[in-house]
């Protein structure tokens, strides 16, 4: 089973449809370019819950066409419904992505029986490697060590993206991805293979130093501290958006009902990046 790389970047698209988007280019080179090893496709970050499934394909297809044989592609596919989940992970495999993000079920609360049957048919529909997505603080529901492990068994599921911070240990079964960008040096430190990061869009380059230099890795996190924090002043992925405007990477707005930084929030993110130099790294 391929493994996912250890830096996927969560490619941030325009407000507008994919098809229409004319920076797509520059926004793929900039993650590429920036010590990120694939791309994850209709994500949070990709404002993922609110394209429709149309847009969804297209954007799939449009990224295996320009950089299939360049970048590890991950489609996110969950839903809090199943069959759709299903749907959409059996359309992203027909398009020839390299994996599949899942979120954990939102807002229905499903127990742990039927979180282990939403995975298993997800699991079913697909030859390529599943990445459960833990994140109890926009799910509420959270997925528990031992049915990680559990699901670790599962044929074609192959790793976790971890955002929860309590409790966080290697799982059997599964490659561990840091889900916070201020998780990264502790999951490396315990194994973890990498992570899925909102940091990765401005300074890719350092945070792929945090997992390749051990030597200075908690120093490497230190030093950045301030930018993490920046980008969860509001809800993600409002923060990055408005940080990759400010550095000519063209992003646009949102789509309702995420809204842009307000002039305070758009304040406080130029101040850390002028101060950290990433207006001048970009």
């Amino acid at each position: 089973m391929t493994r996912a790389p250890s830096i996927p970047c969560r490619l941030a698209p325009p407000t507008r449809a994919v098809s229409s988007a004319p920076h797509a280019d520059r926004r793929r080179t900039h993650g590429d370019g920036h010590g990120s090893d694939g791309l994850v496709l209709a994500g949070t970050t990709g404002e993922g819950s609110t394209l429709t499934d149309e847009e969804k394909i297209r954007l799939w297809e449009l990224a295996v066409s320009e950089v299939g044989d360049e970048a590890y592609l991950i489609a996110g596919t969950g839903s809090n419904d199943t069959a759709h989940s299903v749907h959409l992970t059996e359309k992203a495999t027909e398009v020839g992505v390299d994996a599949h993000l899942v979120v954990c079920p939102y807002y229905n609360k499903p127990n742990r029986l039927g979180l282990i049957g939403h995975y298993h048919a997800i699991a079913r529909a697909t030859d390529k490697p599943v990445i459960l997505y833990n994140i109890p603080s926009r799910c509420v529901v959270d997925m528990d060590n031992d049915l990680l492990r559990e699901l670790g068994q599962v044929e074609n599921i192959a790793a976790v993206k971890q955002a929860r911070y309590e409790n966080v240990e290697p799982i059997e079964g599964l490659d561990l991805l840091a889900g916070n960008d201020d998780m990264l040096a502790r999951v490396i430190d315990m194994g973890g293979t990498g992570g899925i990061l909102v940091s990765s869009h401005l300074i890719g380059r350092e945070m792929r130093r945090i997992i390749d230099e051990p030597e200075s890795r908690h120093e490497i996190h230190d030093a950045w501290k301030d930018l993490f924090k920046a980008m969860f002043i509001t809800s993600s992925p409002t923060p990055v958006k408005a940080a990759l405007n400010m550095i000519g990477v063209e992003v646009g707005g949102l789509r309702l009902p995420m809204v842009e930084a307000s002039e305070e929030e758009k304040g406080v993110i130029r101040e850390v990046l002028q101060r950290l130099g990433v207006l001048q790294l970009s």
